[in-house]
């Protein structure tokens, strides 16, 4: 994502935000940090407040509508005290919910007895808060409620940066009132035609400060007799070229999960409700849904990232996926142009409504960025799996075209120097340094912790231009088109080149590089990037034998899922954005590598270690976190800056869910494989409402990986439940 360039850009150590630069004495400019803020998200909107619900004018905290933050500060206050917050959390689809308690309007004793529950919801363009006072004091108790507001209309490029724009003043709006100070609403505009409208029904509306409008509700409470108030924002941001989809519905399926291991059903119910929160149109597919990147920084869409969530999703059904194909195809390159990265047939980067500023005084996205190596790999790669999972061959042959123009791209584009690898640089000066999903500037490290330089041949993009070669030749074969042996040849010679020049030696044995430098010399880093090659094919199953050890080794598996970089390389540090640190879909996706090509038992270790995590974090998964070890610390370490909820993140869990399963679909073949690990690594485990050709799918292991029960109602399409690969008799074990 384009924004991680900020991490290095000088926005990565995170100190206190109070502290001055003595050389400035002035407040110093840091990335806002999110860990322990709350978060409600309905793509295009999304709320963000300190742990007691309290919105207050710092850091990332307000109300954000597209790209504009439409309120900063939304602070409750009872009596003139603000309430003690004693728990918050979600509490559903675009909504958190916080009680707390009003000691100081309290009765007589020890117990509290007067509370406050405040429930946020967001739906887009709208976001309302109900506050509902209750007690069980001897009498009715008349409280004075208020809430006063701020709203800065600053851009979510000078959020990030951590800029403090100052509040802009508020207007009256509604039936004239006698007091000039008063009115019905408060309202914001500026000049591009944003509006925002903030009401309450019942609330005085008191303007007297323009800076600081407040809402007041004179109420009496009565025991047993619940007393309601709340207030919402209505925002428009014109222009914006991505925004909430026609149908509320999300496309997939939400599958009832049972089993040994609860931890499993309470990461994916958590997973697809934050989902629901991050699905999004765009002005040019209005009819098609993808899955914006996450929040709160990248509530648009990204290539990359769209496309894994989608394809982590297929279980759940492939509308989701079809509709992510589409939007990015109508974007996909046309032209050469150096200053946005396109080229002709590669699929974009991201898109925003205007330029984003990285904040470092160089580099400037353009609106519409195509800086990504391998955004158009996992295109085919997605097509090419809908297809396998039930895609309509309607749909499938509509996208040939924009999969025949993205092949050509990896061979007419992406290989600039003719080695036979895909490559990246940016060539126009401005845009991201690297552009695998590593994107910060100091994720490609020589072992010493030096940074390498580009052109960069990142090994797990040839993995993914691989698989898209051998994805495409099925795809072609299949529609009766032209150039199926030709792309198989192709993923032949690469794969025999790959062989030839990325691997690499240390005192524990061989491991494919991280990548190849300008010089086409292998950067001998170990790191995550390999878990990618599992399941592409490029590798022969002696080699995946190798890279699974690797992974599970100590210095890579850390028990809370698998590190960016070993512990033992020279620049690795725990909370170093992508030299240390663990990603959930990193992880997910050598999970399911691993399951693919029979590594069960360090597929096992990973699940245990993503389980333990989602539960440490409240089944939320986050962007990031520490790569501390479990046994180091008490807990997850949380890395401070990173965004919730994230989609890939979020979709972690399906993949986790697929490979205890062994889910293995062909239904252009007419079959569904189903070939679950054994042991289980999930212990045994009922799933009913998966899809399969648009149909429901119910599989049932037990804790020994055996099937029990496989069902569906997919016309045409057969299981095949096949004996369990053993984790003690894999590959190279």
């Amino acid at each position: 994502m384009s924004s991680r360039t900020g991490h290095a850009a000088g926005t990565r150590d995170h100190v206190d935000p109070r502290k001055v630069d003595p050389r400035k004495e002035a407040p110093m400019e840091l990335q806002p940090l999110l860990h322990d803020l709350l978060a409600a998200t309905m793509a295009p909107t999304q709320a963000w407040s300190g742990p007691d619900g309290q919105v207050r004018a710092c850091g990332a905290q307000g109300y954000y509508h597209g790209d504009v933050r439409v309120l900063s500060s939304a602070v409750v206050t009872v009596d003139g005290i603000e309430p003690e917050t004693i728990a918050a959390g979600p509490a559903g689809p675009g909504a958190v919910e916080m009680l707390a308690l009003l000691r100081r309007a309290d009765g007589p004793g020890a117990d509290p007895t007067l509370a406050l529950r405040r429930l946020r919801t967001v739906a887009p363009g709208l976001v309302r808060e109900r506050l509902e006072l209750t007690c069980a004091t001897a009498g009715p108790v008349t409280l004075l409620l208020e809430a006063t507001f701020a709203c800065d209309l600053a851009d979510m490029d000078r959020v990030k940066m951590g800029q403090r724009p100052a509040p802009v003043p508020a207007r009256g709006s509604g039936t004239p009132q006698a007091d000039p100070a008063h009115a019905d609403a408060a309202s914001w505009a500026r000049e591009d035609g944003t509006r925002v409208t903030l009401s309450g029904a019942g609330a005085r509306v008191d303007l007297a400060d323009p800076l600081a409008p407040r809402l007041s509700w004179r109420v009496t409470v009565t025991p047993g007799a619940p007393t309601v108030v709340g207030w919402e924002v209505a925002a428009l941001v014109p222009g914006g070229v991505v925004g909430a989809p026609a149908d509320p519905r999300p496309e997939w399926s939400t599958p009832a999960v049972t089993g040994d291991d609860r931890r499993l059903a309470r990461l994916l119910e958590r997973a697809l409700e934050d989902l629901a929160g991050l699905r999004m149109s765009a002005s040019f597919a209005p009819d098609d849904t993808f899955l914006a990147a996450g929040a709160p920084w990248f509530f648009t869409l990204f290539g990359r990232d769209s496309l894994w969530a989608a394809r982590m999703l297929l279980p759940l059904g492939t509308d989701l996926a079809a509709g992510t194909l589409r939007v990015l195809a109508a974007r996909q390159g046309t032209v050469v142009d150096d200053e946005t990265a396109e080229q002709p047939g590669k699929i974009l980067h991201e898109i925003r409504t205007k330029a984003l500023d990285l904040g470092d005084g160089e580099r400037v996205l353009p609106p519409v960025y195509y800086g990504t190596v391998d955004a158009t790999p996992l295109w085919v790669c997605l097509l090419h799996d809908a297809w396998r999972w039930g895609l309509a061959a309607d749909q499938v042959e509509a996208l040939l075209p924009a999969m025949e123009r993205a092949l050509a791209w990896m061979t007419d584009y992406a290989d600039s120097d003719g080695d036979g690898f895909l490559e990246y640089a940016d060539t126009g000066g401005r845009g991201l340094a690297n552009q695998g999903w590593k994107d910060s500037g100091d994720s490609v490290q020589w072992r010493d912790g030096s940074l390498a330089v580009g052109p960069i041949a990142l090994c797990e993009v040839q993995g993914y231009a691989h698989e898209a070669a051998l994805a495409g030749a099925s795809l072609l074969e299949a529609f009766g088109r032209p150039g199926a042996d030709t792309w198989r040849a192709w993923a032949a010679e690469l794969a025999a080149r790959f062989r030839a020049t990325f691997w690499v030696e240390d005192e524990l044995g061989p491991y494919p590089a991280i990548a190849l430098d300008a010089a086409k010399r292998p950067v001998d880093t170990l790191t995550s990037n390999i878990g990618h090659l599992l399941g592409s094919g490029l590798l022969s199953p002696a080699e995946e034998a190798v890279v699974a050890r690797r992974l599970g080794a100590p210095d890579m598996s850390s028990g809370y899922g698998l590190r960016t970089m070993s512990s033992t390389s020279g620049g690795y540090w725990p909370l170093r954005y992508h030299g240390g640190s663990v990603w959930a879909h990193d992880t997910a996706i050598a999970i399911t590598g691993l399951a693919r090509s029979g590594q069960t038992a360090e597929a096992a270790r990973l699940v245990e270690g993503l389980l333990a995590a989602a539960e440490q974090l409240g089944y939320r998964l986050p962007e990031l976190y520490s790569g501390a070890a479990s046994a180091a610390a008490p807990t997850v370490v949380p890395y401070p800056a990173a965004c919730r909820p994230q989609a890939w993140s979020a979709a972690a869990a399906v993949a986790v869910l697929t490979a205890a399963l062994g889910l293995r679909p062909d239904v252009p073949g007419g079959v569904l494989r189903i070939e679950p690990p054994s042991p289980s690594p999930v212990g045994a485990v009922r799933v009913d409402g998966l899809r399969v050709a648009g149909a429901a799918l119910l599989v049932q292991v037990d804790a020994q990986g055996a099937v029990v029960t496989a069902a569906t109602g997919a016309a045409g399409v057969r299981i095949d439940a096949r004996p369990a690969a053993r984790a003690a008799g894999g590959p190279g074990r």
